[in-house]
């Protein structure tokens, strides 16, 4: 074994944890790394000694020993089962002061739990969410991680190193306390779901209406990318469209089953989102729609359904193309306002002390979900840190504003015409229900009591109230 003692280690050498152990060596890190198969770390080193310093092990107790105290391990393996394996062999030979960071897809409440646990044996537990796929973890992610202030004091000078940054200004910042940092990550991933369907309902109304080739899309996508939309999903949306299959000449999109799959994290954020009772409807419907997507008996047994739909009659296409435009940025802006609102609700759920202003700033870089507008959410945070909804800041609602014909006229269309758009719609259904001053709501407490004797208040005298509905609210002979 290396007499060198490694800054900081990684173990699980997949494509992300290779690429992150590449990243921290390129930047000067001396890395140790291992996995439990010893032929991959073999071939990194084959592969990518030139890089930096690498210090590989074939056992986890040498990859411990090679670290620099307090220890510094990071964890790259599949989430669940595996990654408590891994923290139980690491901890078999860590002492007092040492940190544990898994950067994978962990659920955040699971992290608590490993945090709590690690702590007991006198280690830091670090869940720390990277964003950026495989390019990210290699030439610069956004990092969210958690844990103590402590941990971060060591990993924060590595972390704000290797990761992206715009303006200077790395895209890595401590979230907060324990399972803040894969909370945080979890959201961007609800957000992402969210982001990725919208541009898809954009692309479909396009063809359905106006009947604009995948290479007729790519473009406009792409001069939508010099605009307000502006971000990485827009700009990997017009490569794709773009692509033809080189053996028949057929866009390629035309011959990708439409199965959207997921991993989980969509699921987890409006699961979450439920817990908390945080509306959330733009994710929870780009989740529902990836199900639907993968809902083979279902869609097979609707097929021939007759949908009484009026046919497409666009007469101007362009002004149609604008109204799409708005209508994708104003549903954007309604699916980070939810994902705000559900980091807020976490924070004071969990006592997490997280800077919301600090999450849009580190999500500008490096991450699947940025976007020019952050910067622009970065400022309407700085000005109110208590910002209750993000649509209220000055910048955001005039954005609002200028959108709102052109999204009701995309949700009328795609109604009267048979076009499923469940974000665009649900998202515009959001905003008219936050900005309404009575909501049906009242109704519904009524019912609750009825049947259930749940309560309500009222608007005009204080307390908490109960009615015998039978007897005060309607004459006794309509029981009969």
């Amino acid at each position: 074994m290396s007499t060198i003692k490694a800054d900081i280690g990684v173990y699980g050498m997949g494509v992300m944890g290779k690429n992150l152990a590449r990243n921290l060596a390129r930047n000067g890190y001396k890395t140790a790394i291992t996995n439990r198969t010893p032929s991959r770390t073999a071939k990194v080193m084959e592969e990518h000694s030139q890089e930096g310093t690498f210090i590989p092990s074939d056992s986890v107790k040498d990859f411990v020993e090679s670290l620099e105290s307090p220890r510094v391990a990071i964890i790259m393996v599949k989430a669940g089962p595996d990654t408590d394996a891994v923290i139980d062999q690491l901890s078999e030979y860590m002492a007092e002061g040492d940190i544990i960071v898994d950067c994978g897809n962990s659920l955040f409440s699971d992290t608590r739990r490993r945090e709590a646990t690690c702590r007991e044996r006198g280690l830091h537990f670090v869940g720390c969410g990277v964003s950026g796929g495989e390019e990210g973890a290699l030439w610069g992610p956004s990092i969210m991680p958690g844990g103590s202030k402590w941990s971060y004091d060591r990993l924060g000078p590595m972390f704000e190193k290797i990761s992206a940054h715009v303006d200077g200004v790395p895209c890595c910042t401590h979230v907060g306390e324990d399972g803040a940092g894969h909370f945080v990550k979890m959201i961007h991933n609800g957000i992402e779901y969210a982001d990725m369907q919208v541009i898809g309902e954009a692309y479909d109304l396009m063809r359905r209406a106006i009947g604009l080739t995948p290479l007729e899309i790519s473009e406009i996508f792409a001069e939508w990318n010099k605009g307000d939309l502006n971000s990485y999903l827009i700009e990997v949306s017009s490569e794709v469209l773009k692509q033809v299959d080189a053996e028949t000449g057929t866009p390629l999109v035309d011959l990708i089953v439409d199965a959207a799959g997921q991993k989980g994290t969509g699921s987890w954020t409006v699961q979450t989102a439920l817990d908390l009772s945080v509306p959330v409807t733009g994710i929870g419907e780009a989740t529902f729609a990836r199900g639907l997507s993968s809902s083979p008996l279902q869609r097979a047994a609707a097929q021939g359904f007759e949908g009484k739909a009026a046919p497409w009659a666009i007469e101007d296409k362009d002004a149609f193309i604008e109204d799409i435009r708005q209508a994708l940025f104003a549903s954007k802006l309604v699916a980070y306002a939810q994902g705000f609102n559900e980091i807020q609700a976490g924070a004071a759920e969990y006592n997490w002390h997280i800077n919301i202003g600090d999450m849009a700033r580190i999500w500008r870089g490096g991450c699947i979900i940025r976007a020019g507008f952050l910067n622009d959410v970065t400022k309407a945070f700085e000005k109110d840190p208590e910002l209750p909804l993000l649509l209220a800041d000055d910048y955001f609602y005039a954005k609002i504003q200028d959108a709102i014909a052109s999204w009701r006229r995309i949700v009328s269309l795609a109604a009267l015409h048979g076009a499923p758009a469940p974000v665009f719609s649900s998202s515009l259904s959001y905003y008219d229900g936050v900005r309404s001053k009575r909501l049906p709501a009242a109704l519904i407490q009524g019912q609750r009591d009825y049947f259930g004797a749940h309560t309500y208040k009222r608007i005009d005298k204080e307390g908490t109230f109960h009615t015998l509905w039978a007897v005060e609210g309607r004459p006794e002979e309509q029981w009969s």
